[in-house]
């Protein structure tokens, strides 16, 4: 409905961003961070019409709090700590670390303070804009019609695939909440896609909908956990080891999935020894080529004579089913993977999805930066320190 409330709980965020929450809690609580949001391609209207709705709805984020059955549900997962929910028991958002303003027709929003305070602000940022654009852009009830049907194509087209059972089968997850149409949609999809996919469909990374309908939560670690790094005092060639040491000491063999295009893959190889290699499930990817990024993946497994059948690959850039499909069987019998499918999921309508996203530009006061293996994704305000990263870590340039 257009008039209630977008944010059902404080629980309805990506799994990674507690995982992550909780190691800069233990790790670094005090380091200061700013996260700032940007629209990547253009919208249907302007998004600074929504600046006043968006207000209303932070207004309402910080007057939030976890419900009792909600951190006992954190408890529960074995990776999450008693102190940590302890924590989030007595935990509020601050209104007064998060503004909105406008530029022109942009939407301006910042979020500075205490990385422990304003970490999780992103994603609730994130699908409260998605659904108060939509919600004006979409008038009547034929888009989700649409979207019904492209959904149950999805789901045929799975199911009448050849290959996809057997020995390490097609597994795929729910990774959509960020950029959705809307919470109703969202969990009507996931709700269909565990009913008639079991076989298949292994999760989500929302833990609200994890905990609502008895499925697994699924994350680690994102981008801006290595970014912060850079800012930790190591030196910064080393600050990738750095962020994987304190990872493998904090979780301790859960969590295993590295994400490898913070500066690259190839930078990442260098990093990524025995020891991790070893010590981690398996690597996420997030941008490039994923089939090349795949095929240097098994080829360093190979070369720390690490049977790559051991370890497993997870596809998130961008992923719709069909490259989902030729993804899992181009690598099958090679290497396991998992395919991590976002907004063709949750908002797959007539509109044209907003491409946001809201992220770390800097850390205890010096700028962070991320290193993507594909033009547009490599995120930097300070040029300098976008050049002397590149120097450091002799990766190209893709813009």
């Amino acid at each position: 409905m257009k008039n209630e409330p977008i944010v059902r709980s404080l629980l309805e965020n990506d799994l990674y961003k507690f995982t992550m929450w909780q190691a800069f809690l233990h790790s670094h609580p005090g380091a200061q961070a700013e996260y700032t949001f940007v629209c990547r391609n253009t919208p249907a209207y302007p998004l600074a019409e929504l600046k006043n709705e968006v207000e209303a709805e932070l207004d309402r984020l910080c007057a939030m709090s976890f419900a009792e059955d909600e951190l006992e549900y954190l408890r529960s997962l074995r990776f999450i700590k008693n102190d940590f929910v302890d924590f989030l028991s007595i935990f509020r958002f601050q209104r007064r670390f998060i503004t909105v303003s406008t530029a022109a027709d942009q939407l301006v929003i910042v979020a500075s303070g205490s990385i422990v305070h304003v970490m999780a602000f992103e994603i609730f940022v994130l699908y409260i804009v998605n659904e108060l654009y939509f919600r004006r852009l979409s008038a009547d009830s034929g888009d989700l019609q649409i979207a019904r049907a492209r959904l149950l194509g999805k789901i045929d087209l799975i199911k009448n695939t050849r290959g996809l059972g057997g020995e390490n089968p097609f597994a795929f997850a729910d990774f959509g909440l960020r950029r959705r149409f809307s919470g109703a949609w969202h969990e009507a999809v996931v709700h269909t896609l565990n009913t008639h996919l079991p076989e298949y469909f292994i999760g989500t990374s929302n833990v609200y909908l994890a905990k609502k309908l008895g499925l697994t939560p699924i994350g680690t670690m994102a981008h801006e956990y290595l970014q912060a790094y850079q800012s930790f005092g190591f030196r910064l060639r080393d600050f990738q080891k750095a962020a994987f040491e304190g990872w493998v000491q904090e979780y301790r063999g859960d969590l295993g999935i590295a994400l490898t295009d913070v500066i690259g893959m190839d930078a990442f190889l260098k990093d990524f020894d025995l020891y991790f290699a070893k010590l981690f499930d398996g690597l996420r990817q997030d941008s490039g080529d994923p089939v090349v990024w795949g095929e240097k993946a098994i080829a360093h497994y190979k070369s720390l004579r690490i049977d790559p059948m051991t370890k497993r690959l997870a596809f998130s850039d961008a992923l719709d089913v069909p490259r989902a499909i030729e993804l899992h069987l181009h690598f099958k019998g090679r290497i396991k993977t998992v395919e991590c499918i976002g907004t063709n999921l949750t908002n797959d309508t007539p509109h044209t999805p907003l491409n946001i996203v809201m992220k770390m530009v800097s850390c205890n006061g010096q700028p962070v930066a991320k290193l993507s293996d594909a033009p547009g994704k490599t995120i930097c305000e300070n040029q300098p320190f976008l050049g002397y990263l590149r120097d450091v870590f002799k990766h190209p340039e893709v813009e």
